[in-house]
């Protein structure tokens, strides 16, 4: 075998244009299925890099439409909390927030912004990072303390070059004025759907004593024990609501890991199928081998003839060919993932996205076009095998 590998080398180096032109079909096959499939997977990265992967595990939880039956609607109060921690399996922790339209000032500077009642834990719970002073504690969601924590470009806009931990800003929300002390600014979002840079956030024990006493929460925050388990508390959790009110829209469930999980499916799909469309240049280049191959037999004769008479059996011709066939169909392959990758990492810093491969399609790509080999080659190779010695010798 090795010396039909070298043989069948030789024979490459004496057809340089042929050879090359044999590899280019498949090079370009397999090269379409690694560029589809990388820049798929790509996109994907790219998607959940966008998110802080802290909040995959978060199901969020909105008022949803009205329903004209008695006790169709819902009401985010402590009662709420408490059923739902007891009858969803799999919840870490339940946190209520409420939201409002407020302008920030500090000397002559203002700023609009929304702010965000939350309580204690939010922030770990979101995994955001304050850079500057202090989180809220739990005295201060409890006495409703007048902190502020606000987002790295509010702290940019209002005090520019000066320190704004332990200073005062007013805060106007409903025509209603308020003095706060900054405790914190968070460090600036790492991931793009973070919003938090032009965001504020107040105890939201100071919601409940200023602005509306003992209010039911505008979303409920339900961090699951894991970011696997995040779908499927989910879809409990709209069970639950359905139930309790006899409305199924009662609510607005949502879950970002369902939500990946869902452009996975469909960017897989699509993949899939784009693939499978990149294959057939595959097939193509392996008609354009069988098509080389026959007429490389045919040009060839006389060899064939001439190691029949010496002996050789139809095996060992057959395994000549098949291997210049296979040869062909491993190089382009190589050389296929090889441009493959480097036009898909090219494409990916373009567009400024993240670079992933796949590497079960490389090998899928690999193996399909080495089959292609095999198969398209096994015909020509089986020709020259029963070619008869004697006419192969007379043959011009």
């Amino acid at each position: 075998m090795f010396d039909d590998l070298i043989f069948a080398l030789k024979n490459f180096r004496r057809n340089k244009v042929r050879s090359i032109l044999s590899l280019l079909g498949i090079i370009i096959g397999v090269a379409s299925v690694i560029v589809i499939t990388s820049l798929s997977q790509s996109a994907t990265k790219s998607i959940k890099d966008s998110y802080n992967s802290a909040s995959l595990d978060i199901v969020r939880v909105s008022a949803g439409f009205m329903s004209r039956r008695r006790n169709a609607a819902i009401t985010f109060d402590e009662t709420f909390r408490q059923d739902l921690f007891n009858s969803v399996k799999d919840i870490k922790q339940i946190q209520y927030t409420n939201n409002m339209s407020a302008t920030l000032a500090k000397d002559d500077l203002t700023v609009n912004a929304t702010a965000t009642a939350v309580e204690y834990g939010y922030f770990d719970m979101y995994g955001y990072k304050i850079e500057k002073g202090t989180d809220f504690n739990v005295s201060d969601n409890v006495t409703g303390q007048q902190k502020i924590i606000i987002g790295s470009k509010i702290a940019e806009a209002l005090f520019e070059n000066q320190e704004p931990i332990g200073n005062v800003i007013t805060l106007v929300s409903n025509n209603v004025t308020f003095s706060f002390e900054v405790c914190g600014v968070l460090a600036p979002a790492v991931a793009s759907n973070d919003a938090n840079d032009n965001s504020v956030f107040v105890p939201r024990g100071f919601y409940a004593k200023k602005i509306m006493p003992s209010p039911a929460a505008s979303a409920v925050l339900v961090q699951c024990v894991s970011q696997e388990k995040s779908v499927q508390v989910a879809d409990n959790i709209k069970s639950f609501i359905t139930e309790l009110t006899g409305n199924e829209y009662a609510a607005n469930v949502s879950s970002m890991q369902a939500m990946l999980e869902q452009y996975e499916e469909v960017s897989g799909t699509v993949s899939l199928m784009l693939s499978g469309i990149a294959a057939i240049s595959l097939l193509v280049g392996g008609i354009g081998i069988m098509n080389i191959m026959i007429v490389t037999v045919t040009e060839r004769k006389k060899e064939i003839g001439i190691r029949k008479a010496l002996g050789a059996s139809p095996n060992v011709i057959r395994l000549q060919f098949l291997m210049e066939s296979v040869i062909i169909t491993v190089l382009g392959g190589i050389l296929g993932i090889i441009f493959g990758i480097g036009i898909s990492a090219i494409v990916a810093a373009v567009m400024e996205q993240s670079f992933a491969i796949q590497a079960s399609a490389c090998f899928v790509a690999f193996g399909f076009s080495v089959g292609i080999g095999i198969i398209f080659g096994f015909s020509p190779a089986s020709q020259a095998a029963k070619l008869n010695p004697v006419e192969a010798l007379t043959t011009e």
